[in-house]
C-alpha cells in the first residue's frame, strides 16, 4: 500500500477545522466537501456557488499538474432542487467532454445558512 499523504492547499486559505483539503492515496486525491464559504459567492446563487468551488477545483487540479479531465467522481451535496438547471449548466461548461461519475443529493441544511451546494471529488493523478 502507498503512503497516504493529507494536503493543504496555500491558495485555498488556512483550514479552521478538523479536515485537510485533500488527502492522497497512490494516484487518486480524494477532496474534502468544497462550499463557497469566505467567498463573494457565497450570498449568492446555486450556480454562483457551483462557479466558485469549481474554481477551487481548478486550483487544486493545477497544484497537482492536471485539469478538471481528471475528475473521476464528484458528490454533490444541495439544499433545493429549484435552481438545479442553472447547476447543469456550470457542470456541463466545467466538465467539457470529460464526465466524471456523479451523485446528486438534497440536504436539508449545510453548515452555514446561505451555503446552497458543497461539492467532494475524487480525482486521478
Amino acid at each position: 500500500m502507498s503512503a497516504i499523504e493529507r494536503i493543504n492547499y496555500p491558495v485555498l486559505g488556512d483550514v479552521k477545522a478538523p479536515y485537510v483539503h485533500a488527502v492522497k492515496q497512490g494516484k487518486t486525491l480524494y477532496t474534502s466537501g468544497l462550499t463557497a464559504f469566505g467567498s463573494a459567492a457565497q450570498a449568492g446563487s446555486l450556480a454562483e456557488q457551483a462557479e466558485a468551488i469549481f474554481k477551487q477545483f481548478q486550483l487544486i487540479a493545477q497544484a497537482e499538474n492536471k485539469t478538471l479531465s481528471a475528475l473521476l467522481k464528484v458528490t454533490i451535496f444541495i439544499t433545493s432542487f429549484e435552481d438545479i438547471d442553472a447547476l447543469r449548466q456550470v457542470l456541463f461548461h466545467y466538465y467539457g467532454d470529460h464526465l466524471p461519475a456523479s451523485s446528486l443529493v438534497q440536504v436539508s441544511a449545510l453548515f452555514s445558512p446561505d451555503l446552497k451546494i458543497e461539492i467532494e471529488g475524487v480525482m486521478a493523478l
